[in-house]
């Protein structure tokens, strides 16, 4: 077996992204005969050699060469046909050369491959045996030059790839090769209909790694869905890879937008490794900072499913129940009794600042003498914006305000925990601290990555765990008196935790089904009560009443303070604002009158979900200020 093939069976790989999107945002130049893509092996080496340098850089640890119109078809017409084999030959050796330069540079001692890539004919009309003349070349310098693998990519016709194959194992049967099929919907091609066929030919053809790239992720993850319970697949004799787009637009609320960044591929990245995809990277428009996000989750333990759950408890101990979770604070008293519970996020402070600070404290003193809410959601680096831990923020509050042990705290902290910052041991020492501190409640979230800002240093994200996995471990682990490894938590009678847990939901996501398959295993794993994201539509909730009677919801109610505002909230994934509200907050140019209207929608809001008898309300607002007044009158 190849060290590729040994490797990819012991972890996932990162390929990595685009390289003609690539090129022509570094030199604004479409490709085209005087500046021919796959010719600049030869007339700008160093061009090329950078651009794998700076996906080395970001995490990958497969680079594809810069060959992939490197054919006849292609080349031919631009002039550049008598140099078929010294563009590929090249193309492999800049990717070497690129390696063994980050290699010195960084001391990393993991093994990095070469893809040597291959696209489809221009025209795509070649009969079966022109095909091969025309590839024949290609796959000789590519091979003679010591790829890792062949990687033949964004093909629709199968056809044209069967021909392709049957010429590769002619050359070379013990050459890995991965290949690629790009779901068009183009109808002039019958094969995307039907990713099952492809994969179980590709199976049937003895391919290593068969996927899909240059494609919307939403499609690469429908394909996906189609093929991932076949035979082949399952008993591992074929492994997948997927290589989506940064792009593809889709309606969302009011706006057609392309919904991927960053951020999100990092995310698509972790959900497809838990599914079982060996090979990731990215083609059209996915660029170093993708596949730097890519690299982040792939490296932190990356399961999207609880993959290690414990299987006894050392302690002999069922989790803690209701009983002893109803004495946590007000908050987790009312849920359990079944009446109306309100919690209002607060964010910790960001500096120094002694005013901001107090500003903080005394909204939460005079809220909790209100007696409007039960509890206080103290975030974590929401948005990825480094903040005062949530524990560090409410020891704070406490010393102020004098609330201590003795007396007691008149409304319920919950600290917002996210595993962004920390390891597994990490995670487990924190809710052992959080709870020898008093702080019983705790809302677990998988947590927003690090953003990337010219002000503050690049930061990696751990994500070990993710929200799933810490709701399971504190509930069959910790509330049973057993750390996470099933070690008892102490020699004592009852060494058991007693949190009351909680967890989101996001009742706008576009994957509604991925967000509700993900909700009822949060459910399953022990949540107590659940938040969801702003809510400003009735119908998204729907969803949820077959799962009203599981468990308590507290239904999201985000106070719009401007116009502005309304717009920065549209932009973050998983909130919808309906054109009714923009119009309602654009009757008024003044921002100080919007925000009066802000108020008021809330409080309809607050109305409507008293109404329906959900479980509660979950108060957001960026200013303290309208909070008091507008739950006093949704409340009254």
């Amino acid at each position: 077996m190849s060290t590729f093939l040994a490797e990819l069976e012991q972890t996932p790989l990162l390929s990595d992204g685009a390289t003609g999107s690539y090129l022509f945002e570094r030199t604004g130049r479409l490709s085209e005969t005087n500046h021919v893509y796959e010719a600049l092996n030869l007339g700008h080496p160093d061009l090329v050699r950078e651009i794998h340098f700076a996906y080395l850089q970001s995490g990958a640890r497969c680079l594809t060469t810069n060959t992939f119109g490197a054919n006849l078809t292609h080349l031919g017409p631009r002039g550049q046909g008598e140099h078929v084999d010294a563009i590929n030959s090249a193309g492999v050796a800049l990717a070497r050369e690129a390696i063994e330069v980050f290699r010195a540079q960084t001391q990393i001692a993991t093994p990095f491959f070469v893809l040597g890539s291959i696209g489809p004919t221009l025209e795509g009309q070649e009969s079966l045996q022109e095909v091969k003349e025309v590839y024949r070349k290609q796959i000789d310098a590519l091979v003679s030059a010591g790829v890792d693998a062949l990687l033949l990519e964004t093909f629709t016709s199968l056809l044209h790839i069967v021909s392709l194959i049957e010429l590769v194992q002619e050359r070379d049967k013990t050459l890995p090769l991965i290949v690629q099929m790009s779901p068009q919907t183009d109808t002039s091609t019958d094969w995307e209909q039907e990713p099952v066929v492809f994969i179980k030919t590709m199976a049937d053809m003895g391919v290593d790694i068969a996927g899909f790239n240059c494609c919307a992720p939403w499609e690469a993850t429908t394909v996906l869905d189609a093929v991932a319970n076949l035979d082949a697949v399952r008993e591992g004799r074929l492994q997948l890879s997927a290589m989506p787009n940064a792009g593809g637009f889709q309606r969302i609320g009011h706006r057609y937008m392309a919904r991927v960044n960053p951020e999100y591929m990092g995310k698509l990245a972790r959900t497809f490794a838990a599914r079982g995809v060996k090979l990731l990277g990215g083609c059209c428009d996915v660029h170093p900072p993708h596949v730097k996000e890519m690299h982040n989750y792939l490296n932190s333990g990356h399961s999207d499913a609880v993959s290690s759950r414990a299987v006894f408890q050392a302690s002999g101990l069922q989790p803690v129940g209701d009983e002893r979770k109803q004495n946590n604070g007000p908050l987790s008293r009312k849920l359990k009794a079944g009446e109306f519970a309100v919690s209002v996020e607060v964010l910790p402070a960001r500096g120094t600042a002694p005013k901001t600070l107090e500003a903080k404290v005394n909204f939460i003193d005079a809220l909790a003498r209100s007696g409007l809410a039960d509890a206080v959601d103290v975030t974590d680096g929401s948005r990825g914006i480094p903040l005062m831990p949530p524990g560090d923020f409410i020891g704070i509050v406490r010393q102020r305000l004098g609330w201590s042990a003795t007396n007691g705290d008149p409304i319920e902290f919950i600290p917002h925990f996210t595993s962004r910052d920390l390891n597994v041991m990490g995670v487990q020492g924190r809710l052992v601290g959080y709870h020898a501190h008093r702080i019983h409640n705790v809302l677990f979230i998988t947590g927003d990555p690090p953003k990337m800002s010219p002000t503050y240093p690049r930061s990696t994200a751990v994500f070990d765990l993710d929200s799933v996995a810490m709701i399971h471990y504190t509930h069959a682990c910790l509330n049973a008196g057993s750390d996470f490894g099933g070690q008892p938590l102490g020699r004592h009678k009852d060494p058991r935790t007693h949190f009351t847990i909680g967890s989101g939901f996001e009742p706008e996501a576009v994957n509604i089904e991925r967000e509700l398959d993900r909700l009822r295993r949060k459910i399953d794993a022990g949540a107590d009560y659940i938040m969801t994201q702003p809510a400003f539509r009735h119908a998204p909730l729907e969803v949820l009443a077959p799962f009203r009677a599981q468990t308590a919801i507290l239904v999201g109610v985000m106070i719009l303070t401007s116009l502005d505002h309304a717009h920065r909230m549209g932009q973050i994934p998983g909130v919808v604002i309906p054109d009714e509200i923009y119009q309602r907050l654009s009757v008024y140019e003044k921002a100080a009158d919007q925000g009066k209207v802000g108020k008021e929608i809330a409080v309809e809001q607050i109305h409507w979900i008293r109404e329906q008898e959900w479980a509660g309300l979950y108060m957001m607002s960026p200013d303290h200020r309208p909070i008091l007044d507008t739950l006093t009158k949704g409340l009254a």
